[in-house]
């Protein structure tokens, strides 16, 4: 092709190229994934998020291994589906695995997944697989344990203590001890439990007999037995609609017998009758015994072998003495004792506490928060909303905070700071008197400061003494402050004169040189009234300030 017919590319064309080009290592570089892929990823059923989001850490004990896709809504439940995408380091997943959500430290901020990836033997999780709820869980918000006791439950727990305390100390009325067993009338409900005491070795030794059968004939049956406990588990869990049905049943039932409350008495009232008729029944048992005694004589041959039994017996017996050695069950009860006395002075001391907390209760609901609920009419500088309405007390702190946190916003890479100006100005106001005007001094002295402009008055109103404090009377007795009554202000300005500044520097300009020379300003000499009112009519400090900082003033300098 000729020279002159040769196309060229034009520049929008090289700069699309370019810009293609750049975009995709930009885009590797960020992401670090490669688009339309993804790794292994498994969805775990939580009972409510907990404020977790995408991109938040998976953790495998302490150590990153994966991220956070997405969270939503598990089918139509109100449960919450979080899908995690888990790295190579992280894998396999098990059966078994379990995952909670954990808040991170305060420097991380936000939440992010425990996860626990089971037992080597389970099976592995595949990929988009789900954990179930019932292997989830969620940290308990301060929210949930400020909202466990509300009034009427902390009411009813104390009704349940005082009940409590009463039954346990108090002696059995004539008629209640006629219904009693002769070994606990005329005793009180401690007394009485004290005294069950002395059958509780019968009984141990009796629970004791029925630990060591738990432990099996030989070595290991006890962890047979568990390992079966753990596989019906899985079957339970792989049936919670079967459960469900199971447990509304049984609520049915229970709902019956409770309907039956009457019938049931009269049954147990004729409990009497049915055993005199199963005493004939026993008697006729005994005559049948002959028979019995003659089937006896034939099983001989067979109880021969029960020494040989008792043998056998012996290591598990052995193993049975060890658990109930000082080193196991006896240093446990031993351990326990304490606890039950701990436990005991706690109760005592809660039921001081929690009248306090109901009368920490009652201030917050019958004075901070009504007071927090007024509207401050502040005239002009009242905080309004968008249609024009005075906001609530409370929310005035929240918005000065984002005022701060909007003022505070910075451009660079160092990081939010808020900025302020030391106050000035040609007004001396003089607001009051201070106790101490310093750390270690004890004369008292006039505050003095200087205003840009002349103060139009205090709100609220500057009182002469600091108010009085009473802490004898309970803050749930107190009413509700007025905070627009007439201590809300306006009052009257503080003292305020205008003080001369000194004049500004005036830049002289030559017609042959482009140099500019500045006037050195001479001390300001003292003033009288008639310049302080010419000062008063006079820029303000900051137009002159402003004047004098303009490099350009005057016609002065380029």
């Amino acid at each position: 092709m000729p020279p002159t017919r040769r196309r060229h590319w034009s520049r929008f064309r090289i700069g699309l190229i370019a810009l293609i080009v750049l975009i995709v290592p930009v885009y590797l570089a960020f992401t670090k994934d490669i688009p339309f892929t993804h790794g292994y990823r498994v969805t775990a059923v939580f009972e409510t998020s907990n404020n977790l989001r995408a991109g938040s850490p998976v953790r495998i004990a302490g150590v990153n291994v994966g991220r956070v896709k997405s969270v939503g809504q598990y089918k139509d439940t109100n449960l919450s589906q979080v899908t995690m995408e888990i790295g190579d380091s992280g894998l396999p997943i098990h059966r078994d695995a379990t995952a909670k959500i954990r808040p991170r430290i305060f420097l991380e901020g936000n939440f992010f997944v425990d996860l626990r990836p089971g037992t080597p033997g389970s099976p592995d999780i595949p990929d988009g697989g789900t954990i179930p709820v019932a292997q989830t869980s969620t940290p308990v918000q301060l929210d949930q344990l400020l909202t466990a006791l509300q009034s009427d439950s902390r009411e009813d727990l104390q009704h349940v203590l005082e009940e409590y305390g009463t039954a346990l100390n108090s002696k059995p009325t004539p008629e209640q001890d006629a219904e009693l067993p002769p070994s606990v009338q005329g005793l009180s409900g401690a007394e009485a439990i004290n005294r069950s005491y002395d059958s509780a070795g019968p009984a141990l030794q009796g629970t004791a007999v029925v630990n060591d059968a738990l432990l099996g004939d030989r070595p290991g049956d006890l962890a047979r037995t568990i390992a079966g406990i753990a596989r019906l588990a899985r079957a339970l869990d792989s049936r919670e609609g079967q459960l469900q049905d199971l447990i509304v049943n049984f609520n049915l039932t229970a709902s019956a017998f409770a309907n039956q409350s009457g019938a049931l008495s009269r049954t147990l009232q004729l409990l009497p009758a049915t055993l005199a008729t199963a005493r004939d029944a026993l008697q006729s048992v005994d005559a049948a015994l002959p028979s019995t005694r003659a089937f006896a004589k034939e099983i001989l041959p067979g109880v021969e072998q029960t020494a040989a039994t008792v043998n056998a017996s012996f290591p598990w017996i052995e193993q049975t003495r060890a658990l109930l050695g000082p080193d196991e069950l006896q240093g446990l009860m031993a351990q326990l004792t304490p606890a039950t006395k701990d436990l005991a002075a706690l109760t005592n001391q809660s039921i001081k506490l929690l009248p306090q907390i109901d009368n920490f209760a009652q201030c917050f609901d019958k004075v901070i928060l009504p007071a927090g609920n007024v509207k401050l009419d502040d005239g002009a500088l009242s905080t309004r909303r968008s249609d024009g309405s005075v906001v609530e007390a409370y929310k005035e702190f929240w918005y000065g905070l984002v005022g701060m946190a909007s003022g505070g916003q910075s451009f660079d890479g160092n990081g939010a700071s808020l900025r302020a100006n030391a106050g000035s100005g040609e007004w001396q106001v003089q607001p009051g008197y201070s106790k101490y005007s310093a750390i270690g001094d004890r004369r008292g002295r006039t505050l003095v400061g200087n205003a840009t402009d002349r103060p139009l008055g205090t709100r609220p109103l500057y009182p002469r003494s600091a108010p009085l404090i009473t802490t004898s009377r309970p803050c749930k007795s107190n009413g509700v402050p007025n905070l627009n009554g007439p201590q809300a202000g306006p009052g009257a300005a503080p003292r305020s004169i205008v003080v001369p500044t000194p004049p500004p520097i005036i830049r002289e300009t030559s017609t042959d040189t482009t140099t500019t020379t500045g006037a050195t300003p001479s001390p300001a000499p003292a003033t009288s009234s008639v310049d302080q009112q010419a000062a008063a009519n006079s820029d303000s400090l900051g137009a002159q300030l402003l004047q004098r900082l303009n490099p350009l003033a005057n016609g002065g300098g380029r």
